[in-house]
């Protein structure tokens, strides 16, 4: 293990399954991941192995053939895995939020139907709750569910699903007036439906299309798409937990997990990025000797190790938080919020201490450079996040005049 952002009080079942994920890491992701971003391309082998390893289930009950593992190892994995291809870290992030709303919101009958199978690997989850126009405004959602029957027909457009072609089962957040009367605060007529689906792009089933993978500057790979529901008739025992209007409160818990588990990818890419800068800093020479003997780059260097050191611990306790079953919004939203700006910032440094070579595409700290900048947006932006622990910090220090 790297002497920074270590973890104390894990126990050995957690340092085993580390141990683990970074042998892995280290062995099979690493030494493809540019050549794979690259080229845009799936990376099916890498995924064949999280599967044989069980991280698909590592935070899925062990009744149900997961780990049961807690969602500081899950995040810890996570950390390990965005170092070597956050990527990577994408396709099992989507699938473990759409696993923990099952788990926590779900009924008996879904839990049975989905969780094995999604522990297993076999199922690949997906959720969505962007559109088009509405960005981090979520009360702003279109897509609309009409009850017909014992079904519900669904129509919309859905926007940035990771995992939108290779999933099986799509969590889409969209509104439902059944039961809930004009003048209804949109956060109340919100309703989660489990959509399943096989996977691949088009028509992959009658009245849902996902279209094309979206070009996008990095965070290659792993398939980001569209979501087009025209009819799409969903039956009511798919409603996540058997009662509409719920969505909205499903979906920002799951997020909680979501954004502990940018802040773990944001902690990886910039551990990363600092081993790269640190190595090239002990290769390279100017003027005689190291580049890293240069009081300048040691500065760098010392600057970027310690934000490393805050973000982890940032991100630890967040998990931690939630693992206790407290409320942890603030905790998730400030380790999010300065796990990704701080990636970005450890990034740069890297890159400028390779200099001209980090505009190389030879050089992994290129591919880095373009990653970064999806942490300061995915699961809502620093300025989302900025309100978040503004308005509960009121919550918590409210002024008694």
């Amino acid at each position: 293990m790297s002497r920074l952002a270590q973890t104390h009080g894990l126990t050995d079942v957690q340092m085993e399954i580390l141990s683990t994920v970074r042998d892995f890491v280290d062995k099979e992701i690493i030494p493809v991941a540019t050549e794979l971003e690259h080229r845009d391309e799936y990376p099916q082998d890498i995924v064949d192995g999280l599967k044989e390893l069980g991280l698909f289930g590592l935070m899925i009950p062990e009744e149900y053939g997961g780990l049961g593992e807690s969602l500081l190892t899950y995040a810890l994995c996570v950390e390990e895995i965005a170092r070597g291809w956050m990527s990577v870290s994408g396709i099992i992030n989507t699938h473990f939020i759409v696993a923990y709303m099952l788990k926590q919101h779900g009924t008996q009958e879904q839990k049975d139907h989905f969780l094995p199978r999604m522990a297993a690997g076999d199922i690949r989850g997906a959720f969505s709750m962007s559109e088009p126009a509405l960005g981090s405004d979520v009360s702003a959602i279109s897509s609309k569910a009409v009850r017909d029957g014992d079904e519900y027909v669904l129509n919309g457009q859905k926007m940035w699903l990771t995992n939108g072609g290779t999933s099986s089962l799509v969590a889409v957040l969209v509104k439902s007036d059944e039961g809930h009367p004009e003048g209804t605060a949109a956060h109340k007529s919100m309703t989660t439906f489990l959509v399943e689906k096989e996977p691949g792009f088009g028509e992959v089933r009658p009245g849902l299309t996902i279209p094309g993978k979206i070009d996008k500057m990095g965070y290659k790979g792993v398939d980001t798409t569209e979501l087009i529901m025209d009819g799409l008739r969903v039956p009511a025992d798919r409603v996540l937990g058997g009662v509409t209007g719920r969505g909205f409160y499903q979906m920002m818990d799951g997020v909680e997990v979501g954004r502990v588990n940018v802040a773990a990818r944001g902690c990886g890419v910039a551990q990363r990025a600092f081993e790269l800068g640190v190595q090239y800093a002990q290769q390279r020479h100017t003027f005689g000797k190291q580049i890293a003997q240069h009081q300048a780059i040691q500065f760098k260097l010392a600057e970027m190790a310690t934000k490393v050191e805050a973000a982890h611990a940032m991100m630890v306790n967040a998990a931690r938080k939630k693992d206790s079953g407290e409320r942890n919004d603030l905790e998730a939203g400030m380790a999010k919020y300065l796990a990704s700006e701080y990636c970005k910032e450890v990034v740069e440094d890297a890159f400028r201490i390779h200099g001209g070579y980090g505009f190389s595409k030879e050089y992994e700290i290129e591919r880095l450079y373009r990653e970064a900048p999806m942490l300061l947006i995915g699961e809502g932006t620093a300025e989302i996040q900025k309100m978040i622990i503004g308005r509960r910090l009121l919550e918590e220090y409210r002024f008694q005049g």
